[in-house]
């Protein structure tokens, strides 16, 4: 994963929101991150960032946004939550950098 760069102080460059899915396993993952890709709100200009599930460590989404985008990535990150609530993943709460 990428961390936030900055082009000044202050200013970060770009930010992200993370969503670790514990307990989540390969074949789930793999599913999950089809129905992602596959889904026109997660377009550029956002990125979507993975670490896929090991032993150890659960899988994580990060939506990466710029500061000029941070309305879309809202937008994006509910629409993520509605995609995990198919996979009976509940997210209750994300904080979203700037909104």
């Amino acid at each position: 994963m990428t961390p936030p760069q900055s082009d000044g102080p202050g200013e970060p460059d770009v930010q992200g929101v993370a969503f670790t899915l514990e307990g989540v396993d390969e074949l789930t993952f793999t599913q999950i991150l089809r129905d992602v890709l596959r889904d026109p709100a997660f377009a550029r200009p956002l990125q979507v960032q993975v670490q896929e599930p090991r032993p150890g460590h659960s899988a994580r989404l990060t939506l990466v946004f710029r500061p000029a985008d941070r309305e879309r990535a809202a937008q994006a990150t509910q629409r993520l939550k509605t995609v995990l609530l198919r996979f009976g993943i509940q997210v209750d709460t994300v904080h979203v950098p700037g909104v």
